[in-house]
């Protein structure tokens, strides 16, 4: 019998830099296996089963979000409340994710205020909004790129502002 070992999980991380520097950082997070539970046709009940609520949403002017996309809203929206020194600049609710601009802001002499990681942040975000809807709703990790001019920042602003309009050509467009 051959050795078998579990595949290892690739580092998404910079090595060497800390995550609660000032500066802005671009987040993805997905749905718990892509699937549309934010504004698509699926929501989860408290027995962690899915459930129709509404037809499939395919290019909209303005996206209509699920009782689940609702919460993950009202999350994203909280988050400067219970983390003062962060911003979320730009937000989206996509179907089976959600991209932002959350950024640590600094003290009047350019030191960062106290702040926690953009990990911890992300975490505890995920976890209020998986408390509220009863169920699980995102995957295990999340994809974030640290931002590092104002070029970056207006492509990425860019992005997440045209998403749900680009959504059938979207890498992470998933039909359930």
């Amino acid at each position: 019998m051959k050795d078998q070992q579990k595949p290892t999980r690739k580092q998404n991380r910079l090595k060497e830099f800390s995550y609660d520097n000032s500066g802005a950082y671009f987040i993805t997070i997905c749905a718990k296996e892509r699937k549309n539970l934010f504004w698509g046709n699926l929501s989860c009940n408290k027995n962690n089963v899915d459930e129709p609520v509404g037809a499939t949403i395919s290019r909209p002017q303005k996206q209509v979000l699920t009782r689940v996309g609702q919460i993950v809203e009202k999350v994203i929206l909280d988050i400067p409340t219970h983390y003062p020194m962060i911003t979320v600049d730009k937000h989206v609710v996509m179907p089976n994710h959600l991209h932002m601009i959350l950024q640590i802001h600094s003290d009047d002499n350019g030191r960062p205020m106290v702040a926690p990681t953009i990990s911890n942040v992300v975490h505890q975000t995920k976890g209020v909004a998986t408390k509220m809807a009863g169920c699980e709703i995102f995957q295990k990790s999340f994809y974030d790129h640290v931002i590092r001019n104002q070029e970056d920042y207006d492509n990425i602003w860019q992005y997440i502002d045209t998403n749900p309009l680009k959504w059938r050509d979207d890498e992470l467009f998933f039909e359930d």
